[in-house]
């Protein structure tokens, strides 16, 4: 595989048409640059382009060529943390307003795909989180509870009812969030993507950033075909950051999140699992996350081994996983395997760095990319256009390396193993 191509996965194999982003040749001025063509890059650069301001956004590949257009592609409204979490972290004024932003991310979704007519397969019936052992359900109480409290549509589930909608039982329960839905991610990537370039945008693939220095009171991008020279830069790279600002690729840990779809289902199965046709993850701490395709494939996924590979043997945690929620699909023939890179914050937040005057970062979603990142990319554009970081709902936070980051691998190793013997001991009653 070219080290920038795309990977063999379900959504390449039936992706919309690819929008034209030439490598960058030359250099060139802009009011703004961004580095990084996911769904936090091609928000903010098509914002900022609506806005009249003269953005680039700079891509190592192609638009949606890192986690973003290798997610599961459900649409998750809120964070990692609760609601009444992030009162507690942040403060009754700064919490609340976190968790109203973090409740309609996903309207940012829904609203950007109706406006621009993005062809990406987009659903809206809801997401649900089961729960993985009965002495959890205070888990989906809490929030529904929490939520519910704050005027969202939230709906506590019991076990007939999940498995009446999922068709496994294994789950005692769980909630559904009707805000939330699912789409085609690659697709989605080169909807946005198609949208900016049409508002203005110059979006160069195969262009990746490698010299980040101050150019007077602005910023110099260099790539191997150029360079751009801007007054505002940002930084958008998630789990693929790499070494062009010092630091920043140790403030995050990028863990691997793998995939498995079959072949489309025969209709008598496709009536059985998944009715609902909602996305649905669970509260594992390793969790599993599945849904249907718009083609009737079964997408299951999970945590991954740490490297890119499409090898079928280092999917076995994943297809035991399919077996495990669908025990009667038997052997069931898999068309696709493919992993991406998601970034996790020791804090479970996405981080805003104010990394020098004119040069921000935004990455760390901890799993929950499609709504977030589209979010927070837009919320980015209003920075990179004047708004004061206090009236942004997410406070910046200084960028801090992780200590001992070198040695993460080996303790994640150990940390993963720790929990899959932790969820099978609650799944088991124990």
């Amino acid at each position: 595989m070219n080290h920038m191509s795309l990977p063999n996965s379900l959504w390449a194999a039936t992706v919309a048409p690819a929008v034209d982003t030439p490598a960058l040749e030359g250099e060139r001025k802009a009011d703004a640059v961004i580095v990084g063509a996911g769904f936090t890059g091609l928000s903010a650069a098509l914002h900022l382009a609506e806005a009249g301001t003269d953005v680039v956004l700079l891509e190592a590949g192609e638009p949606g060529w890192g986690a973003s257009g290798r997610t599961g592609g459900q649409i998750i409204p809120g964070f990692k943390l609760d609601p009444d979490e992030l009162v507690a972290t942040y403060g009754a004024d700064r919490g609340e307003r976190l968790a109203m932003f973090g409740g309609g991310v996903a309207d940012t979704v829904f609203e950007l795909i109706e406006r621009h007519g993005i062809d990406c397969h987009a659903t809206r019936p809801g997401w649900i989180q089961g729960v993985h052992a009965a002495r959890r359900m205070d888990l989906a109480e809490r929030r529904v509870e929490q939520w519910t409290r704050r005027g969202f549509q939230v709906d506590l589930i019991d076990a007939a009812q999940i498995a009446e909608l999922t068709g496994t039982d294994r789950y005692p329960g769980g909630w559904i969030d009707r805000r939330g839905g699912m789409l085609q991610p690659l697709s989605y990537s080169r909807g946005l993507a198609r949208a900016a370039i049409r508002a203005g945008a110059a979006i160069h693939g195969h262009s990746p950033a490698t010299g980040l220095t101050r150019a007077g009171k602005g910023w110099r991008v260099e790539t191997p075909g150029g360079a751009v020279i801007a007054d505002q830069v940002l930084l958008a790279t998630n789990g693929y950051t790499d070494g062009l600002w010092p630091g920043l690729k140790q403030s995050i840990i990028p863990v691997f999140s793998y995939q498995v779809a079959t072949k489309p289902l025969g209709d008598n199965m496709r009536q059985s699992i998944l009715a609902g046709g909602m996305p649905v993850s669970d509260t594992r701490r390793l969790l599993n996350y599945f849904r249907l395709d718009h083609t009737g494939r079964l997408v299951v996924g999970g945590r991954g081994r740490p490297r890119e590979t499409e090898e079928p043997a280092f999917y076995r945690n994943i297809v035991e996983g399919l077996n495990w929620l669908y025990p009667r699909l038997g052997e069931v023939e898999l068309d696709h395997y493919w992993g991406g890179q998601v970034a996790i914050t020791l804090n479970h937040m996405p981080h805003l760095n104010e990394l020098a005057p004119g040069l921000h970062a935004m990455i760390g979603y901890n799993g929950r990319g499609v709504a977030m990142a589209t979010a927070c990319g837009k919320m980015m554009a209003e920075r990179m256009r004047g708004t004061p970081l206090a009236d942004l709902p997410l406070p910046a936070t200084p960028m801090k390396p992780i200590p001992f980051h070198g040695l993460r691998q080996p303790a994640l190793a150990a940390a993963v193993s720790w929990k899959r013997l932790q969820d099978k001991w609650e799944s088991r009653g124990g």
